[in-house]
């Protein structure tokens, strides 16, 4: 069992940075896959970035690539989305969320918003014009 908990959101204009992190629990960090995944209102939610255990392979939504990067620092417990650049549509409550199972980087496009073993609750980044 891993218990995530998400900071670093805000409010900032278009074009400004976040940095989120996302503090783990828990000795056995290192052997979780951590996502960030982002929900809008009305909207479902969806897959955002991936980091591997090793902390070296990285996947991205095509919506968020060459902007946002993701990193981990597994001796912190903790996973990080820098966010640069940002635009009104990148407003959204931003989770966290760990798989202890090894998936296809497409299983995480497609499946991983809800196939997620355990999730943080959130928080939330507004960017605005």
């Amino acid at each position: 069992q891993v218990q995530l908990a998400e900071s670093g959101g805000g409010s900032v204009q278009a074009g400004g940075s976040l940095r989120l992190s996302c503090a783990a629990s828990g000795r056995t960090f290192s052997s979780y896959d951590i996502g960030w995944f982002r929900q809008a209102p009305g909207k479902e939610r969806e897959f955002v970035a991936v980091i591997r255990r090793n902390g070296v392979t990285t996947y991205y939504a095509d919506s968020v690539k060459g902007r946002f990067t993701i990193s981990r620092d597994n001796a912190k417990n903790t996973v990080y989305l820098q966010m640069n650049s940002l635009r009104p549509e990148d407003s959204a409550v931003y989770y966290c969320a760990a798989s202890a199972a090894s998936y296809s980087a497409n299983w995480y496009y497609t499946s991983g918003s809800y196939g997620m073993d355990y999730w943080g609750k959130g928080t939330l980044v507004t960017a605005s014009s």
